[in-house]
């Protein structure tokens, strides 16, 4: 296939650009610089992946959801650090570095190889995009993208190869599953442009698929769903109105189209496998939840970045009037009973990338981290922060501590807690910012009970990190 309309320069491209460019040198090094002291109960590697296309893409680009995976790996050890990165390589990447090129185009514009180019086995088939998020579980470490499978990883980011949990999931899982801290078990779900347009699916703490794809009943046509939330009893999905539409990208036009009529649909879907509970509000679009947990009444707390409509590669679009679509941190409250929602804005802050203690899944959050815009530094594109914030939440309020980062743009802060502990203050918050004045790139280390006070050290990264996505923290015992 073919794109149509303007012809698609990656120059003119803002995220394949600057401190968004892909790096395509696979380094190893040893020896980090260490400024400031990495405290001794930091023993573990951090990880972090992110879109990183490995040639110049072609035909057309939508950051976040277009671009190969790349894992940065940092390891921490007796106050020294070492660093590997590596390129997440599925079939259609070793073809295309065998070409020398893109074979592929991105989502947008639908270009895919013929079998002169590729063989059969490839021919006509949408790329493989695990670039999006880097998880551990059940002795797997898995590099996940959109509603697809995942690929295995070694310890040393090696590829595996594709992961389909032994043939019971073969069409893949979200890049945002959630694992329960108390049972071990991993909760999935996966969308899909054909009935059944939605699945979940439950993986146990021995890596055996104890549920396989199950329906979602009520779930009647094919919205995009990038993130989800786990309490003990259900798992939460948010189903916004960015609806795919196939017939519109084959003569085209977008693939992906937001129609605000439709509504936000939040669906909690019993864990035990009882009906399907929906509760229907106004249109809204989130990328990220923080976290959710049941109320001894029986609803459910939902915490969440707002966004008015669903905006790819460029600035989100305001809210129409006459919508409460309101930006930034949200609590929502679900009544199961009645499939009502109500939304309370915790604060305005442009922030994304929220992240709790993850030992906290599913139960009542105090205290989560974000990045954001500290409203200092002009230019800020679609996905870029300048600051850090914590929010500490107590009975529906938020209150706000902001570390602005100065010249630094930072990513997502992952939670390291030290090990032993319970608290989630008793640790330390890590997340990789590049300086915008020399591009130089470093992994942060910021103290969990006051992290607004800025890093106790920061490790020189030996290649730029480009702006990207979401990582974890994986302790030596793990």
């Amino acid at each position: 296939m073919t794109s149509q309309g303007t012809p698609f320069d990656p120059t003119r491209v803002p995220h394949l650009n600057g401190r968004f460019a892909p790096v395509t040198e696979e380094v190893d090094e040893t020896e980090l610089r260490v400024t400031g002291t990495l405290p001794d109960s930091l023993d573990g590697v951090y990880l972090r992946n992110g879109p990183n296309p490995r040639f110049t893409p072609v035909g057309s680009y939508l950051y976040p959801i277009d671009g190969d995976g790349m894992i940065h790996g940092v390891w921490l050890s007796q106050g020294r650090a070492r660093y590997r990165n590596r390129f997440v390589r599925t079939p259609a990447m070793r073809a295309e570095e065998s070409a020398g090129h893109a074979l592929w185009g991105g989502l947008q514009s639908l270009i895919t190889p013929g079998a002169d180019q590729v063989g059969e086995a490839l021919a006509g088939s949408f790329k493989p995009l695990p670039d999006i998020n880097v998880v551990h579980h059940a002795g797997r470490l898995l590099a996940l993208a959109e509603s697809d499978c995942p690929y295995r990883m070694s310890p040393e980011l090696d590829t595996l190869g594709e992961e389909t949990f032994d043939g019971h999931l073969p069409a893949g899982i979200t890049a945002h599953p959630k694992t329960d801290p108390a049972t071990g078990e991993l909760a999935v779900f996966c969308y899909a442009l054909e009935p059944p347009y939605l699945t979940w699916s439950v993986i146990g703490p021995d890596g055996a698929v104890r549920r396989g794809p199950t329906p979602v009943d009520g779930a009647v046509e094919p919205r995009m769903i990038h993130d989800m939330a786990l309490t003990d009893r259900y798992l939460v999905l948010v189903c916004a109105p960015a609806l795919f539409d196939l017939d519109a990208a084959m003569k085209g036009g977008s693939f992906l189209a937001w129609r605000p009529d439709r509504g936000t649909r939040i669906a909690l879907i019993p864990r035990d496998g009882g009906p399907v509970r929906w509760a229907d509000d106004e249109a809204f679009w989130l990328w990220h939840t923080v976290n959710a947990y049941d109320t001894p009444d029986g609803r459910v707390v939902l915490d969440y970045v707002q966004w008015p409509a669903l905006s790819l590669g460029r600035s989100p679009e305001p809210a129409p009037a006459g919508h409460g679509a309101h930006s930034g941190l949200t609590r929502a409250l679900v009544d199961p009973a009645t499939g009502t929602v109500r939304r309370t804005q915790l604060d305005d802050t442009r922030v994304e990338l929220p992240r709790i203690d993850d030992r906290g899944t599913g139960r009542p959050h105090h205290r989560l981290a974000t990045a954001a815009g500290s409203g200092r530094t002009p230019g800020l594109l679609t996905g870029e922060y300048d600051a850090l914030c914590w929010y500490d939440i107590e009975d529906g309020d938020a209150a706000a501590r902001l570390w602005p980062a100065g010249d630094l743009s930072v990513g997502e802060p992952v939670f390291a807690p030290t090990p032993g502990t319970h608290d989630a203050t008793d640790g330390h918050w890590l997340t990789f910012a590049t300086d915008r004045t020399d591009d130089t790139s470093w992994l942060l280390v910021l103290p969990g009970d006051d992290p607004a006070q800025g890093p106790v050290a920061r490790v020189r990264i030996p290649v730029r990190v480009p702006l990207g996505l979401h990582g974890t923290w994986l302790p030596t015992e793990e």
